[in-house]
């Protein structure tokens, strides 16, 4: 019997062992359950944040290119505008040598009056179809004061009087600006 009781006494030790072992094994079930819970909302957590970032980034792409692409619009067409300017200045001469020829009473008047009116008309489409595309002329006198932002001096001469050192005395070139863009810089010369 004594060997009975040996076994017996094992197998209730054996059983003991176990019960107090399986809520051990319970309770770690638990904690990784509960840590695997943790973990896939902080993976999710993670993927959350990195769409949103991802989101706001593509945002801010859609806008700068937007930007870029109404910038391009306004000045697409700089390059054949900046053609042009020298074909404006050549118009401002040619006015200007017909009304000084048509001054010369030579008996020839009406013809020239003709002729002006025609370069007159051409002139003023030509400068319509280009402030049309947003040309605009820089305003530019004599007895402006010079500003090194807005003009070119291409060179300094003594000033006729004291009020114009400093100042603009003549413009060589006129200056024009594309919308808000200086396209070309007036040319001017300086009093000193």
């Amino acid at each position: 019997m004594a060997k009975k009781n040996k076994k017996e006494e094992t197998n209730n030790n054996d059983i003991m062992a176990e019960e107090q072992t399986a809520p051990v094994t319970e309770e770690k079930a638990e904690t990784q359950e509960v840590s695997a819970e943790e973990q896939l909302k902080e993976e999710l957590a993670k993927e959350k944040d990195k769409f949103l970032r991802l989101f706001a980034e593509f945002e801010n792409y859609k806008k700068r290119t937007a930007k870029e692409r109404i910038e391009l619009f306004k000045t697409a067409g700089q390059d054949v505008v900046s053609a042009m300017l020298p074909i404006l200045d050549d118009f401002d001469r040619a006015l200007a040598e017909i009304q000084k020829s048509g001054n010369d009473n030579n008996g020839v008047t009406e013809g020239k009056n003709e002729l002006l009116k025609g370069v007159e008309l051409i002139n003023n489409k030509f400068r319509e179809a280009l402030k049309g595309k947003g040309l605009t002329e820089i305003e530019t006198t004599q007895g402006d004061a010079f500003d090194a932002e807005l003009h070119e001096a291409i060179t300094q001469i003594p000033a006729p009087s004291d009020d114009l050192k400093g100042k603009i005395i003549d413009v060589v070139e006129k200056g024009y600006k594309l919308g808000e863009k200086i396209i070309r810089y007036p040319k001017v010369v300086v009093g000193q």
